[in-house]
């Protein structure tokens, strides 16, 4: 499969591009308690739990946030076939000097957040969550198992679920943001 082709199909992904910060005086229209910060960079680092290969990166970079310029980067994810990695994500604002690491936010609010994963196909990968908030997983470190060679996507997004609205699924809650990266385990 070419993934160049897939690339506008996967441009096409539904992006919040906010992080929530608590801030009582910031209330939105659903009544949850945050302040909308820019989210431009989505890294996740797979490290090969057997030692036998390099880790692998994959990243979605939209320095200006949704709308105007064509994300800067957006990789696929390349992985080996029955292997097992683990996975963590780090969100950051580099539009700002220093550049903001949100990722740091997402684990202090846990019992708010939740990274969900999504494979367009049960065949590609199997996902666990190694992280929690000590009762409900949060998503930020996860574990990837991954099958014989084939493609997809994988969709990750984080939901923003505050004031006990976190039950450990995804229904709940309001996405700050998606991505669906085209996924290749070879």
């Amino acid at each position: 499969m070419n993934f160049c082709k897939l690339l506008p199909v996967t441009a096409v992904v539904a992006l919040c591009l906010v992080s929530c910060k608590k801030d009582p005086s910031d209330v939105d229209q659903h009544n949850h308690n945050h302040e909308e910060e820019l989210i431009t960079t989505f890294e996740i680092l797979f490290a090969d739990q057997s030692g036998n290969s390099t880790d692998v990166v994959a990243k979605f970079q939209d320095l200006d946030g949704a709308g105007g310029n064509e994300p800067t980067a957006f990789d696929t994810i390349v992985l080996n076939a029955n292997a097992i990695y683990d996975a963590q994500i780090t969100l950051l604002n580099e539009a700002v000097d220093p550049i903001e690491n949100i990722t740091g936010e997402i684990i202090e609010e846990a019992d708010e957040h939740l990274f969900c994963f999504q494979p367009s196909s049960n065949n590609l990968v199997n996902i666990s969550i190694t992280d929690s908030d000590g009762a409900f997983p949060l998503g930020v470190d996860s574990e990837w198992e991954t099958f014989d060679p084939s493609s997809g996507q994988i969709t990750i997004t984080l939901r923003h679920q505050p004031g006990g609205e976190k039950d450990g699924t995804c229904e709940p809650g309001a996405t700050d943001i998606e991505i669906n990266f085209p996924l290749l385990i070879q």
